[in-house]
Protein backbone atom coordinates (compact mmCIF):
# COMPACT_ATOMS: atom_id res chain seq x y z
CA UNK A 1 0.00 0.00 0.00
CA UNK A 2 1.32 3.43 -0.95
CA UNK A 3 1.88 6.38 1.29
CA UNK A 4 0.13 8.55 -1.30
CA UNK A 5 -3.63 8.83 -1.04
CA UNK A 6 -6.28 10.96 -2.71
CA UNK A 7 -6.77 14.24 -0.83
CA UNK A 8 -3.39 14.16 0.91
CA UNK A 9 -1.08 17.18 0.65
CA UNK A 10 2.57 16.27 0.11
CA UNK A 11 5.84 17.92 -0.80
CA UNK A 12 7.41 17.57 -4.24
CA UNK A 13 10.04 19.07 -6.53
CA UNK A 14 9.19 20.67 -9.88
CA UNK A 15 11.07 18.69 -12.54
CA UNK A 16 9.49 19.97 -15.73
CA UNK A 17 7.20 22.63 -17.14
CA UNK A 18 5.21 22.23 -20.32
CA UNK A 19 2.43 24.41 -21.82
CA UNK A 20 -0.15 21.93 -20.49
CA UNK A 21 1.17 21.54 -16.92
CA UNK A 22 3.85 21.02 -14.30
CA UNK A 23 5.75 17.77 -13.69
CA UNK A 24 6.54 17.04 -10.05
CA UNK A 25 8.75 14.36 -8.50
CA UNK A 26 7.60 13.12 -5.10
CA UNK A 27 10.24 10.46 -4.49
CA UNK A 28 12.31 7.96 -6.48
CA UNK A 29 9.20 5.91 -7.33
CA UNK A 30 6.37 8.42 -7.76
CA UNK A 31 5.93 11.45 -9.98
CA UNK A 32 2.92 13.44 -11.03
CA UNK A 33 1.43 16.08 -13.25
CA UNK A 34 -0.37 19.24 -12.28
CA UNK A 35 -2.58 19.87 -15.30
CA UNK A 36 -2.86 23.56 -16.26
CA UNK A 37 -6.51 23.49 -15.16
CA UNK A 38 -5.36 22.54 -11.63
CA UNK A 39 -2.93 25.44 -11.19
CA UNK A 40 -5.35 28.30 -10.53
CA UNK A 41 -9.02 29.23 -10.54
CA UNK A 42 -8.03 32.11 -12.85
CA UNK A 43 -6.75 31.93 -16.42
CA UNK A 44 -3.13 30.74 -16.55
CA UNK A 45 -1.31 32.43 -19.39
CA UNK A 46 2.22 31.50 -18.30
CA UNK A 47 2.95 28.57 -15.99
CA UNK A 48 6.38 30.05 -15.27
CA UNK A 49 4.59 32.78 -13.27
CA UNK A 50 3.69 30.10 -10.69
CA UNK A 51 6.75 27.83 -10.43
CA UNK A 52 10.20 27.21 -11.81
CA UNK A 53 12.16 23.99 -12.25
CA UNK A 54 13.78 22.96 -8.98
CA UNK A 55 11.14 24.60 -6.75
CA UNK A 56 9.99 22.58 -3.75
CA UNK A 57 6.20 22.94 -3.51
CA UNK A 58 3.21 21.40 -1.80
CA UNK A 59 0.70 19.54 -3.97
CA UNK A 60 -2.70 17.97 -3.37
CA UNK A 61 -3.18 14.43 -4.67
CA UNK A 62 -6.25 14.07 -6.90
CA UNK A 63 -5.68 10.50 -8.09
CA UNK A 64 -3.06 7.73 -7.72
CA UNK A 65 -2.13 5.22 -10.42
CA UNK A 66 -0.32 2.52 -8.43
CA UNK A 67 0.62 0.49 -11.48
CA UNK A 68 2.46 3.35 -13.19
CA UNK A 69 3.55 5.21 -10.03
CA UNK A 70 1.90 8.33 -11.37
CA UNK A 71 -0.26 10.89 -9.56
CA UNK A 72 -2.68 13.54 -10.75
CA UNK A 73 -1.93 16.63 -8.70
CA UNK A 74 -3.33 20.06 -7.98
CA UNK A 75 -2.18 23.33 -6.41
CA UNK A 76 -5.42 25.15 -7.12
CA UNK A 77 -6.97 25.05 -3.62
CA UNK A 78 -3.88 25.04 -1.40
CA UNK A 79 -1.01 27.30 -0.39
CA UNK A 80 1.51 25.50 -2.55
CA UNK A 81 4.61 27.61 -1.99
CA UNK A 82 7.02 26.11 0.50
CA UNK A 83 7.68 28.53 3.32
CA UNK A 84 11.38 29.36 3.27
CA UNK A 85 11.17 31.52 6.40
CA UNK A 86 12.38 28.59 8.47
CA UNK A 87 15.89 29.02 7.11
CA UNK A 88 18.48 29.49 9.78
CA UNK A 89 19.96 32.91 10.12
CA UNK A 90 23.67 33.22 9.60
CA UNK A 91 25.54 33.31 12.89
CA UNK A 92 27.58 36.47 13.07
CA UNK A 93 30.73 36.13 15.12
CA UNK A 94 31.21 38.83 17.73
CA UNK A 95 34.50 40.60 18.24
CA UNK A 96 34.96 38.71 21.53
CA UNK A 97 34.57 35.34 19.83
CA UNK A 98 35.33 32.55 22.31
CA UNK A 99 36.89 34.90 24.87
CA UNK A 100 33.67 34.96 26.89
CA UNK A 101 33.67 31.16 27.10
CA UNK A 102 37.35 31.07 28.03
CA UNK A 103 36.64 33.50 30.86
CA UNK A 104 33.47 31.79 32.13
CA UNK A 105 34.52 28.14 31.80
CA UNK A 106 36.70 27.97 34.94
CA UNK A 107 33.90 29.64 36.94
CA UNK A 108 31.33 27.13 35.67
CA UNK A 109 33.64 24.20 36.42
CA UNK A 110 34.24 25.44 39.96
CA UNK A 111 30.48 25.90 40.55
CA UNK A 112 29.76 22.40 39.23
CA UNK A 113 32.45 20.82 41.39
CA UNK A 114 31.01 22.55 44.49
CA UNK A 115 27.54 21.18 43.63
CA UNK A 116 28.95 17.67 43.20
CA UNK A 117 30.80 17.87 46.54
CA UNK A 118 27.66 19.16 48.27
CA UNK A 119 25.55 16.32 46.78
CA UNK A 120 28.14 13.71 47.85
CA UNK A 121 28.13 15.03 51.44
CA UNK A 122 24.32 14.92 51.54
CA UNK A 123 24.20 11.35 50.25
Amino acid sequence: MTKYKKGKIVEGIVTGIEPYGIFVSLDEYYSGLIHISEISHNFVSNIHDYVKIGDTIYVEILNVDEKEGHLNLSIKNINYKKNDLKRRKKIVETKNGFNTLAYKLPIWIEESLKKIEKNQKNS
